[in-house]
């Protein structure tokens, strides 16, 4: 081989190895999947800040899909799934149609990503396959527009008890939770990958407990909870009620966060939402929910036990 064959081949190499490096890397695709509330919460305030928590992460590709309002036609509503590393909800409405459910069945069966956030279980109470994915869920509406469809017959609820799970499938009485305060967090499955090397315990900012809520609570990892005291508010439950969870749906991953509350008259800043353990933990649990590991690390802004930490937007 003459020389200057060799150096044509050298730069050759080198250019096409530049060119692979310089390649943009892609990065998984989210749905953040939103469009109605019930008159205790508010979509519009709650989805644009997960939105810019999922993108400052630098590792997703966010399309919102907005369903149509309540009431209206659902007829139409059928987004693409398959194209999807995780699907991320803020919705608490109406049913969707028949097939829209079966081709999301589907999609969490083969391998796909789930993050519901807050209200977001209270959605669907009579559909069986969400019950399970979501592994307990909250009030849910009637038929007549009424709250209280998850009731006894839904299932059991869970209770962290001696630092395990325990169903209770005979104590009556459906979905509540106190007056919003700040309340301490507390972990329960430090090896978890959206759990490892947050604190033990860290004070989450002016939000719902939400208590006895109801499922077939199959399944489940129970990876957060916090406990409603009834010295200071006497209708609480007095348990360690899960905040976080994961939940394993044939082949897909669930991550199941209760905390993050926003209503209609609610004004910015939204503590709940703008709450750093809020922020992370659905950063870390959307990032598992679309690859099965987590590669952020725990920001120095982590609340701790004693102290709360807010991020203004």
């Amino acid at each position: 081989m003459s020389l200057s064959l060799a150096r044509l081949l050298a730069l050759a190499f080198s250019l096409l190895a530049t060119t692979l490096l310089a390649a943009p890397v892609s990065k998984p695709k989210v749905m953040l999947l939103t469009g109605q509330s019930s008159k205790y919460h508010d979509w519009v305030k709650s989805y644009p800040l997960v939105k810019s928590y999922l993108e400052q992460t630098g590792l997703f590709s966010v399309d919102v899909v907005i369903s149509p309002g309540n009431g209206t036609d659902m007829s139409g509503f059928r987004p693409d799934f398959a194209r999807y590393a995780a699907v991320v909800m803020i919705y608490e409405g109406d049913e969707w149609p028949a097939a829209t459910k079966s081709a999301f069945v589907d999609y969490m069966k083969n391998g796909g990503g789930l993050v519901s956030i807050h209200d977001t279980d209270n959605a669907f109470p009579y559909w069986k396959e969400w019950n399970e994915m979501i592994g307990v869920g909250g009030w849910g509406m009637k038929a007549d527009g009424s709250i209280g469809a998850r009731d006894l017959s839904s299932g059991p609820m869970i209770r962290w008890r001696d630092g395990q799970i325990v169903l209770d499938a005979t104590t009556p009485g459906g979905a509540t939770h106190p007056t919003r305060h700040d309340f301490i967090v507390t972990t329960c499955a430090p090896e978890h990958p959206i759990m490892r090397g947050l604190p033990a315990a860290w004070l989450h900012a002016n939000d719902e407990i939400y208590s006895r809520l109801r499922g077939p609570a199959k399944n489940v990892t129970v990876l957060a909870t916090a406990f409603p005291d009834k010295a200071k508010f006497p209708t609480a439950t007095g348990e360690h009620e899960p905040m976080l969870m994961a939940i394993a749906y044939g082949k897909g991953r669930v991550f199941h966060t209760t905390l993050g509350h926003v209503g209609p008259k609610d004004l910015a800043p939204f503590a709940p939402l703008t709450c750093t353990g809020f922020i992370v933990t659905v950063q870390r649990g959307t990032e598992w929910a679309a690859t099965g590991k987590v590669t952020q690390p725990v920001p120095a802004d982590f609340p701790t036990d004693t102290k709360t930490s807010l991020r203004t937007p």
